[in-house]
This record gives C-alpha cells, structure tokens and sequence, in this order.
C-alpha cells in the first residue's frame, strides 16, 4: 500500500482558487466561516485571526506546498501526487452533519451551526502515517470535545464513530470496490474528549482544501494519520467499539487504536524510524505517541500496546 514519495517544487494548479469562488458570495462566505468568526467592516466579510494555542509544537511546520500535495484520500486517487488535481472541483456547498446514537440533542446540522461557536485556533501538531512519513502541520480549528459536549452524549456513549461523505460522482475513488465505502472512523470516547483531539477547518490560516478533508476533518496528532478521518457528514455515539475501515480490509495490521508506537512495527515495514517531509530517507526515531507520552499515555495505563495497537 506503499506509494513512492515524490518530490515537489512547485505549487500545482489545485491551490488556485478557482474564479468561481470569488463570484459566489454563497461559497466564499462558507469558506470564511471556516477561518472563524465572521466580522462585518466596511463592504468586507473577514475572518477573525485564529488564536494562536499554547498546545502548539514549537518544531518548523512543514511548507504549505508540500502538505496540500502530498496527502492520502483514497475517496479520490491512491496516489498522493494527483490527489489534489482528481479533489480541486469537490463542492461542499451546503455541507451538512448528521449527528445520532447515544445522545440527547441528535440531528442534522449545517456547517454554520457546527462551527458558529468556536473560536478558531492554530494548533501546530507533529503529524505522522503509518506509512512512516512525517510532517509539522499548522492546523486551525478547535477541540473536538467542545463540539461533542453540545450533543450532550449520555452514559452509554462509549465510543464516537464519525463517516467521511459517500458521492462517487465527485470522489471518483468511490467507484473502486476494494474499500467498503463510505470511510468510517473511530475513537473512545475519552480519546476524542482529550483536549488534543481537535476538529479542523483550516491550515496556515486558510480553509482546507478538498485534498485535506474539506470542510470538517479530525486530528488526533499521538495517532497515526488515518485515524484523522476527512469530510465528515455523520457522527455518531454508541456503546459499541465502531468497525473501523482498515480494520475491516486488514485487521492483522491496522488496529482500532492505531497509536503512534516505534516498538510495534507494521507487518510490511518498520515503524521505529520516519521521513520527514519532503525528505527522502527514514532518518528520523518515531517517537512513542507521536511525542505526546506525557499527555496522553494515561489514556492507555494498564493496556498492553502490542495487542491493542
């Protein structure tokens, strides 16, 4: 499931804003909104400044360039050096949330409502595959928990299950049989509590671009990345561990935790050693939980990590 890692110089045509977007008042206002709190001046919709969060890494974000043209989202291509050209007409015009199980304030939400309460921060999080690639990523957001709280999860509410959207018409990846789509995620539920666990809408302080989950995606920075499930539209509470995607197609390498661990090695590969993006070689220690141990490891006491990996 390897991909080469390829190397790039230029920006591609993909960051281009498309004209459309300038001339739909609709579309840009959304965009804003994903930046934060809209603020009215003179003529001008802007977005407030995202703050920035003492949870912040203090290691050198990865260029814009490279984290918007080099991403995993199988709903568009396997490879990630075309991902953003196959995503770059994605609408999310309209978005909605679909929010069910074990809660008291179930429904359907627009993207407006999910975001409208939360001031927006950058959160400069140590990202890392499973694939053994690493990059430093500027993310802007806010805590995932502070959305789940408005839900009002009742006591059975063990675990959170969250869904990318299913349209093979836009995500032409769909139309493949090899993923029982549509993609769908999971976290216990004091996983996705954590003051960590974040909701993002944003990096470097723009919106993200389809390529990196627009308009709603997960970042859970001491998990491997595909544990940050991208365009979400369904959250939901249950009692139940969810079956997680990659669970289902490889349950003997891809665990319900997926925590970053150099000790516990991938079957096809190691897992002690990453690249940082946009280098070439393996030539840097993964760090246990993505160097967030002190944080987290508490949420894991007693378990044994090779078997719940």
């Amino acid at each position: 499931m390897l991909i080469k890692i390829p190397r790039r110089s230029e920006i591609s045509a993909a960051e281009i804003t498309d004209e459309d977007v300038f001339v739909n008042r609709r579309q840009f206002i959304q965009r804003a909104v994903t930046l934060g709190a809209l603020t009215s001046v003179p003529g001008v919709l802007a977005a407030a400044e995202p703050i920035k969060s003492a949870l912040s890494s203090t290691e050198t974000p990865t260029e814009y360039k490279h984290i918007i043209n080099y991403n995993n989202f199988y709903e568009f291509t396997t490879d990630k050096r075309r991902v953003a050209s196959y995503a770059r007409n994605f609408n999310t015009e309209g978005w909605q949330v679909e929010v069910e199980g074990e809660c008291d304030k179930p429904g359907t939400y627009t993207l407006e409502d999910i975001l409208k309460p939360h001031p927006i921060e950058e959160r400069i999080y140590r990202f890392r595959c499973v694939e053994a690639w690493s990059m430093v990523v500027p993310w802007n957001g806010f805590a995932l928990g502070d959305l789940l709280k408005r839900f009002a999860p009742n006591s059975q509410a063990k675990y959170v299950e969250f869904t990318t959207l299913y349209d093979p018409k836009q995500m032409v990846g769909q139309n493949s049989r090899s993923i029982p789509w549509p993609y769908v995620e999971g976290l216990r539920i004091d996983e996705a509590m954590h003051p960590l666990a974040m909701m993002v809408t944003g990096i470097y302080g723009k919106p993200l671009l389809p390529q990196n989950g627009a308009p709603l995606r997960l970042m859970t920075p001491w998990k491997y990345g595909f544990k940050a499930i991208k365009s979400i539209v369904k959250i939901r509470f249950t009692s139940r561990q969810p079956r997680n995607t990659w669970q289902i197609l490889a349950p003997n390498e891809y665990g319900f935790y997926a925590n970053v661990n150099p000790n516990v090695d991938h079957p096809r590969w190691s897992q002690a050693r990453e690249v940082r993006i946009p280098g070439l070689f393996k030539n840097r220690p993964t760090e246990m939980f993505n160097g967030y141990a002190d944080d987290v490891a508490h949420l894991y006491a007693g378990m044994d990590l090779r078997r719940n990996f």
